[in-house]
């Protein structure tokens, strides 16, 4: 159980960058307490102890603002970011290293017993207020924008948005990896950078990563050659200082500037 604690608070440094020190993960992260409570209450679900499960589960939804069925499976590393109003069905099936924002619903569309609910594959990440409704599937590695409503199954690696859901992007496994790559190299998220995101920030990043690999090959193509001919060149890469000086000057600036305007603010007006 310990060991299930300490793998959840890990997963959320991973994904939440406001999270400053474990403790404070321990104690203020409702979608986290939400989670160990439903897990509880699923065992006490599988032993027959229904009732009970689904009046736990009530106190959790009290408490947390987090409403997750007793019988819902759920995988490892399971984040729900800020919680509030997050709605997980009886038969919802979650897997490893899913993230739900706030304000999710995976529903169902029928009174009719039986699967109800979907069942989301590995790594999925859902934005906040989109509705998963339906028994359907939503493949690995896919990705729901906000508000987004979706009744049909998602294929893996795609991106959904738009009421009804409609996929704006496939990502190629490949290029999303050695993307996905880079970008921790240089200390960012590459989310939702494929080659054909309707985003154009995203998609120029997507871009510029593409460029950037294809560099490092070529460079690393050169060095090989030169080391060939009995030259001795790359035998170190320089290592990046993420942490730029005018990056932190522009922050500086840019709070000095919000600041300012309220402090102009004529709430008159």
């Amino acid at each position: 159980m310990f060991a299930g604690i300490k793998e959840d608070i890990r997963s959320v440094f991973d994904r939440d960058p406001a999270a400053r020190s474990a403790f404070e993960v321990l104690t203020n992260y409702p979608g986290l307490h939400a989670i160990w409570w439903h897990r509880m209450n699923h065992r006490l679900w599988r032993a027959d102890w229904k009732w009970l499960a689904r009046f736990l589960s009530t106190i959790a939804r009290w408490l947390t603002g987090v409403e997750i069925h007793p019988g819902a499976k759920i995988g490892r590393r399971f984040f729900i970011d800020h919680g509030m109003g997050v709605v997980i069905g009886e038969t919802a099936e979650i897997g490893d290293d899913v993230t739900l924002y706030h304000g999710v619903t995976l529903g169902g569309t029928s009174w009719s017993p039986g699967k109800r609910h979907p069942t989301l594959g590995n790594n999925v990440v859902i934005g906040a207020g989109a509705k998963v409704l339906g028994p359907l599937y939503v493949g690995e590695n896919a990705r729901i924008g906000s508000n987004a409503v979706v009744v049909k199954d998602v294929p893996p690696g795609a991106t959904v948005v738009g009421i009804p859901g409609r996929i704006v992007a496939k990502q190629d496994s490949q290029v999303s990896e050695e993307r996905q790559n880079l970008a921790k190299k240089f200390g960012f998220d590459a989310y939702a950078v494929a080659s054909d995101n309707p985003d154009p920030v995203a998609n120029a990043i997507g871009r510029m990563l593409d460029h950037i690999h294809c560099l490092d090959n070529k460079v690393a193509e050169l060095c090989q050659s030169v080391n060939q001919l009995g030259g001795n060149v790359c035998d170190a890469v320089p290592t990046m200082n993420i942490i730029d000086e005018a990056f932190l000057a522009a922050e500086r600036e840019a709070a000095e500037q919000r600041k300012k305007a309220h402090e102009e603010f004529d709430p008159t007006i």
